[in-house]
């Protein structure tokens, strides 16, 4: 299964996109065994500022046809990692082709792609800013791939 990160505004160079980088690089490498991965990063812009309806249509557009959606959002579920692992294989073994990650822009995503999506997925209820919400997302899918691959990196 592929993982898209789709995301509402462009991360510049700098340290968090490092971040990034090195764990979708990382997950790729150990989730290439386990049918998972790799994960590609999708940035959209709504230069016409149609607010969450128009950043919802550059998004879905953003995430193959058929792809599991998780939105990142702040009233969505909280749930440990092994939890979050354990939804990943689910996927994967349904036959899901892609998996598109979802985060909205700074008014948060629209009611209907809310409704539509497979999982709301929360980091707290604390509003993280974007970047971090999307570092936090790359390690996560890493430590899902390294649970699921029985690594040690996950320790309970």
């Amino acid at each position: 299964m592929r993982l898209h990160i789709c995301a509402v505004g462009r991360l510049r160079a700098g340290p968090e996109q490092t971040l990034i980088d090195d764990y979708l690089t990382r997950a790729a490498r150990s989730g290439r065994n386990l049918g998972l991965g790799p994960c590609s990063v999708h940035e959209v812009e709504d230069k016409k500022g149609g607010g969450p309806a128009a950043e919802a249509a550059l998004l879905t557009k953003s995430a193959p046809q058929g792809a599991a959606i998780c939105l990142l959002d702040e009233r969505g579920k909280q749930m440990t990692s092994p939890g979050f692992a354990h939804v990943l294989a689910e996927w994967r073994d349904a036959g899901r082709g892609d998996a598109a990650f979802m985060i909205g822009g700074a008014d948060g995503h629209d009611p209907a792609l809310r409704a539509r999506a497979d999982l709301c997925l929360s980091f707290g209820k604390m509003v993280w800013p974007h970047m971090l919400a999307r570092a936090m997302l790359a390690e996560q899918l890493y430590r899902a791939v390294s649970i699921l691959a029985g690594s040690p990196y996950h320790r309970v």
